[in-house]
């Protein structure tokens, strides 16, 4: 293997996401399992940068999904569903994963319920890139101490170019 020059740094344009919207696009992959029609929301809860559990919006484990049979509206919510983040919580605690002191990456502002159960769980950032209707979430984020970061939605490509890296076959 030819050895590099000291000194000598071939400067490549990288597409390389920054730490916020890797983990955002990957709830954004999430939020494509997601099965109610009205949001599509995906949830990573990640620590020390590495992810803890993932979760997206679906109904419970059995039961029919809002895309097949319609949606299940009391005052304006889907109650068929099970939010991402509450997914996302609840698969960590099936597995035994701590999630005190993650950071919740999530597609859009968590709706009240879900807030409080992210502050009750320990999580003490929220990263987001887009509003949700009717939500006490900042204020119970505040009351909380949990920090918000609203940041921009992230590029909705995947840049993987097989036919580029030299390794591949």
């Amino acid at each position: 293997m030819p050895k590099a020059k000291k000194g000598i740094k071939k400067i490549v344009k990288s597409n390389r996401p920054d730490w916020d919207q890797y983990f955002l696009k990957l709830a954004m992959l999430a939020s494509e399992r997601a099965t109610c029609p009205r949001m599509h929301c995906g949830c990573v809860l990640v620590k020390n940068k590495n992810v803890i559990t993932t979760g997206y919006n679906g109904s419970i484990p059995g039961d029919q999904h809002c895309e097949d049979i319609g949606c299940l509206i009391v005052d304006n919510h889907c109650v068929r569903t099970v939010h991402a983040e509450m997914n996302a919580i609840v698969q960590a605690a099936k597995r035994g994963h701590a999630v005190s002191g993650a950071t919740a990456y999530v597609t859009n502002m968590p709706c009240t319920t879900c807030a409080k159960a992210l502050i009750t769980a320990g999580v003490e950032r929220v990263v987001v890139f887009s509003d949700y209707h009717d939500t006490l979430a900042t204020q119970f984020f505040a009351t909380a101490n949990v920090r918000i970061d609203k940041i921009e939605i992230p590029s909705q490509q995947i840049n993987y170019d097989l036919k580029s890296y030299t390794s591949a076959r």
